[in-house]
Order: C-alpha cells, then sequence, then structure tokens
C-alpha cells in the first residue's frame, strides 16, 4: 500500500520568510520538513507547475535530508504520475478543482488529501461548500486540524445540503474523509537542554528585565481582530499586578499589520496595564521566534476571532516547558488541558441570529474579511477575572508553573511533535490507497460524456457552431500550401505555427503528407490507420490544423 504522497508545490504555503507571517505558512512549513525527517517512503514527489518551482522546492527540502532519498518531479501536466505517490496533497481545502482534473482520467489513480486552516474567509467557505458537488471519492479526505474545525465543516456540509434538496430534491452524500489530525510542532526544536538558562539569561538582559521578575509571553500577529484583542490581556495582567505586588513584564512576539494598529497596542498598555511593563518585539526575526519562550515564565493568549482554528503558539509554549493561560476556544479546548497544562479561560459568545447582519454584509461585500471578523471578535469576550485568578495563581506559585510547564512538555512530545503528527498522515495515506482499491466510486465517468459539465471538451461543447465535423470517412487532398517552400512559411510564422506542442511532430506529417501524395488522397480512417501509434484525438486536431492552412483539402 502507498503510504506517501506528492505535495503541491507553491512557495506562500510552505515559506515563513516574508513579512507576513502567517499561521498556515508555519504549519505548512513544518509539515514539509517533517515530511523529509521523518517519512518513510523511498522517494520524495514535487507537483508543480514548471521546472523552476520544482528547483525551489529541491533548495527548500535541502537542509533536512537525511540519507539518498530521491527527490521526483511530477509535472502538472502529468498528472497521470500522481499514481506513483498514490495521494495528491494540498496545503488547504481546495479540492474540487483537482477532484475534476482527476475525472479526465481513473478517478483510482490517486487519492486527494488537502488540510483545513481558517475556515472563516469567503473564499475558504466556499471552496469547501464545493466539496458536495465536486468528484471526490471514498479514497479522499479533508484533514480537519481540530474537533472544532470538523463541527464547523460538518455544520456547513449540513446546511448546504439541505438546501440543495429544498432547490433540487434528493439529498446530496457527502463521500470524502474527515479524519481529525492536529498540526504539529517541531518539539526539539524548543527544547535547548543546558543552554536554556544562558538564552534566558542572555534574552532577558537584551530585553532590559531583572532576572527574577515575571515575564509573560505572548507570540502571535498583533492584530486585534485576527488574533487576540490585547486590552483584556493587558486588564487582567495589570489585575494580576497589582494583587501580587510583583514586577511584570508582558512581552508581545509578533508583527504588526499597520501603523494605526501599532500606535494603539503601545499606547493601550498605558492605560489598561500602567503597572506592568509591555515590551513588543519582532516575532519574524528567527532569534527572537526561537529564543523568547526561554525568557518567559508564562505564556498567554486569549484569542477571540472566528478566523482562528487551532493555534500553534501554546503546543510551542508548552514544547518550552511553560505553563499556558488561553482562551477556552476552537482548537485551544483540545490541546491545552485545564489544570494540568494551564488554564483554560471561558469565553462568551452571542445566540445564532445575532450576526445576520455581518453575514449580509459580508456575502454582498459591503464589509470585507478583516471587517467581517472583526465586527465579530468584538462580540465575543473572554473573562478578564478568571484570566487575572489564572495569573495570580502562577505567578505566586513557581512549583506550580515548573509542574505544569512539565506536563505541558510531556502532552507536547506525545501529542503533537511531527513524528507522531506524519506517523498519522501516513496511516491516514495508507488506509486511503486500501479504500481506493475496494470501495465503489461515486459518479464514474460515461465514455462521450463531458467529465467536467461545465468545462468539456470545445469541439463537443461548440460542435454545433461548425458547419461539418471531421468524421472518420472524411477524404482529403494536398493543398496548395503542401510544398516544402510554403510549408517552410507556416512553420516559421509565429501565429502559424502557434500551438505546435499541442500537434503531432513535424517529421510525422511530412510522412503524413507523403503518403497522401503517393495515393493521391485517403480518407481520416486510412490516416488513422497508416499511424496507429498516434493518439487519435492530437492526430485529429493536426488533421484540422492542416487543412485550416491548405496544407491538406477536403477532396471533392
Amino acid at each position: 500500500m502507498k503510504n506517501t504522497a506528492a505535495i503541491l508545490y507553491k512557495k506562500d504555503g510552505y515559506d515563513t520568510s516574508g513579512k507576513r507571517l502567517l499561521g498556515r505558512q508555519s504549519a505548512g512549513e513544518g509539515f514539509l520538513k517533517a515530511l523529509v525527517q521523518y517519512g518513510t517512503a523511498e522517494s520524495i514527489y514535487c507537483y508543480t507547475t514548471s521546472r523552476d518551482e520544482f528547483g525551489e522546492f529541491c533548495q527548500r527540502i535541502q537542509p533536512w535530508i537525511n540519507g539518498s532519498r530521491q527527490v521526483s518531479w511530477i509535472p502538472f501536466n502529468n498528472h497521470q504520475g500522481l499514481a506513483q505517490a498514490g495521494t495528491l496533497y494540498h496545503p488547504d481545502p481546495r479540492l474540487a478543482n483537482p477532484a475534476w482534473a482527476r475525472r479526465f482520467d481513473d478517478q483510482r489513480l490517486y487519492s486527494i488529501c488537502g488540510v483545513t486552516h481558517t475556515i472563516a474567509s469567503m473564499g475558504v467557505l466556499e471552496n469547501i461548500a464545493n466539496l458536495i458537488l465536486a468528484p471526490l471519492q471514498p479514497w479522499d479526505a479533508l484533514v480537519c486540524t481540530s474537533m472544532a474545525v470538523k463541527k464547523a465543516v460538518d455544520h456547513l456540509f449540513d446546511t448546504w445540503t439541505e438546501y440543495l434538496t429544498q432547490r433540487i430534491g434528493g439529498q446530496p452524500s457527502i463521500n470524502l474523509q474527515l479524519p481529525i489530525i492536529p498540526l504539529g510542532i517541531d518539539c526539539q526544536a524548543f527544547n535547548h537542554g543546558d543552554y536554556t538558562a544562558n538564552i534566558r539569561t542572555s534574552m532577558r538582559l537584551s530585553l532590559g528585565i531583572p532576572q527574577d521578575d515575571i515575564v509573560v509571553l505572548f507570540v502571535g500577529r498583533l492584530c486585534f481582530y485576527a488574533k487576540a484583542h490585547p486590552i483584556p490581556m493587558y486588564m487582567a495582567l495589570e489585575k494580576a499586578a497589582q494583587a501580587t505586588q510583583k514586577k511584570i513584564h508582558f512581552v508581545l512576539a509578533g508583527w504588526f499589520e499597520d501603523d494605526r494598529e501599532t500606535v494603539n497596542f503601545q499606547q493601550s498598555t498605558q492605560t489598561f496595564c500602567p503597572s506592568v511593563n509591555c515590551i513588543f518585539v519582532d516575532g519574524r526575526k528567527p532569534e527572537i521566534r526561537h529564543g523568547i519562550w526561554s525568557a518567559a515564565d508564562i505564556f498567554i493568549s486569549l484569542v477571540d476571532n472566528v478566523q482562528e482554528t487551532f493555534g500553534l503558539t501554546p503546543l510551542e509554549a508548552m514544547a518550552s516547558g511553560l505553563p499556558v493561560i488561553v482562551s477556552d476556544w476552537d482548537g485551544y479546548k483540545e490541546t491545552v488541558r485545564h489544570e494540568v497544562d494551564g488554564f483554560r479561560i471561558p469565553t462568551l459568545i452571542p445566540p445564532p441570529e445575532s450576526g445576520l447582519d455581518l453575514a449580509y454584509g459580508y456575502l454582498t461585500e459591503s464589509l470585507n474579511y478583516s471587517t467581517y471578523i472583526a465586527h465579530s471578535s468584538l462580540a465575543i469576550s473572554v473573562d478578564i477575572e478568571a484570566a487575572s485568578k489564572a495569573l495570580i495563581t502562577l505567578i505566586n506559585h513557581p512549583e506550580l508553573r515548573k509542574q505544569l510547564g512539565e506536563n505541558g512538555r510531556k502532552h507536547a512530545w506525545q501529542t503533537f511533535d511531527w513524528r507522531v503528527i506524519m506517523a498519522a498522515y501516513e496511516q491516514l495515506w495508507q488506509e486511503l490507497a486500501a479504500i481506493r482499491a475496494v470501495e465503489s466510486m461515486s459518479v464514474p465517468t460515461t465514455p462521450g460524456k463531458p467529465r467536467v459539465p461545465w468545462c468539456d471538451d470545445p469541439f463537443r461543447q461548440f460542435a454545433h457552431y461548425s458547419s461539418a465535423i471531421a468524421t472518420p470517412s472524411l477524404v482529403l487532398k494536398l493543398g496548395s500550401m503542401s510544398t516544402p517552400e510554403n510549408l517552410q512559411h507556416i512553420r516559421s510564422n509565429w501565429m502559424a505555427n502557434f500551438g505546435a506542442d499541442r500537434r503531432i511532430p513535424n517529421n510525422i506529417i511530412d510522412t503524413i503528407l507523403g503518403a497522401i501524395a503517393q495515393l493521391g488522397s485517403a480518407s481520416i480512417e486510412t490516416i488513422y490507420n497508416l499511424n496507429p501509434n498516434i493518439p487519435q484525438p492530437e492526430l485529429l486536431r493536426t488533421i484540422v490544423y492542416l487543412v485550416k492552412f491548405d496544407i491538406l483539402a477536403i477532396a471533392q
């Protein structure tokens, strides 16, 4: 059974070096690194549009390769080659188009596997909804990174199929698998061992923080509507500072999206947590991303928005041995064990039907994505009093901090390390291969019918435009442009020679012309018989192309 996948590679899905560092990019880079380091297949397959992209892929994975694993390129125009891997992996939920593309061949050739990240954007919602009507098979899968995501996807499928049933009758069935596999982290990257104390000392010195003071850490985008609103965290920290009379430093490691937000984040600290020393550092810098954890005593992330689905940073904090304080929200519910790894803080959301105006505005584009999630997030609350109590408890009890941190470290290694996650993916791909071998096919293709209803063969879809169709009985003779000199004029003209790679080679064309010259005329069927190894569609297009420029002519 095949237990690997060809990676659909586009740089944006796997690159963390850009100015905008997004969670899906960090997850994508981690997934690719894990596949290279921990995957058990002999070959690594890359599926791209160009050889340049394949070269970039090879360069990206080179530092991670151990041993002599082969790296193979499967070009987009050779998707039959995906059968070598057994599965096509998409770093997103956009599986409808790949499923339609597969219908041009045997739909049992390979499986398709995607993964969810944020599911709040209109584009992603539409892509997931499209999966219901797409020719996905029981051997395909959309990986949900948490039960929270799966429930949201199930809800979308339920409401969409209910509408389709009312609209057209009959209830569509969902054929693909929806396994839950969490995102992973490289736990070893957060294990500094004997160097932890030195890194802690150095990092604190660079930030001007005394070694014995309390440091609370937030890591992530510094965006009030797309990650976590800072003011509730500021207020909880101020309450904790007043209650404990300890000097607290709040380090926010991330990046801002615009100048107005930068000013508001920074100036709000003076109003809402004047007793706390707030420090902002650029979390995109590698030395910050890897070292800032050692400087902290407590990690906090009170996420309160609908675009968040999983959350990697609490796992990274746990792998670093930090106790965590997170909102009881989305995937955080499943990764952080309350009072075991840290504390989950209660959240509150308005009841259904309270946001129909937001949905309408989003659908009609009077609200863009950012504004839509901003309005939503401002109506979601995290219990500030509970957050402050959790902070106070951890600040006053260093042994508890240590115990919860150790619990979290073990949990991260056992459940979320990429070794564990990659093994789960390989198991999934193997299960998909087993299903592919025996399960009935959903909506098999019918000979002579469109593979894709709205994107059919243009020569069938528009056949009625023409006066006649080139049938096997059509008889052809040489035209006025069939002489070597005239042929050269045609072949050297860019407009006339366009698309040569989609026709049969010139040497075979010359052979066909020579045969017709000897016979005087020949039917298309005769030309078939003389050239049985040439694909008929390619030969037919070439024949009509030759008629187009009077290299061949219809015999009257």
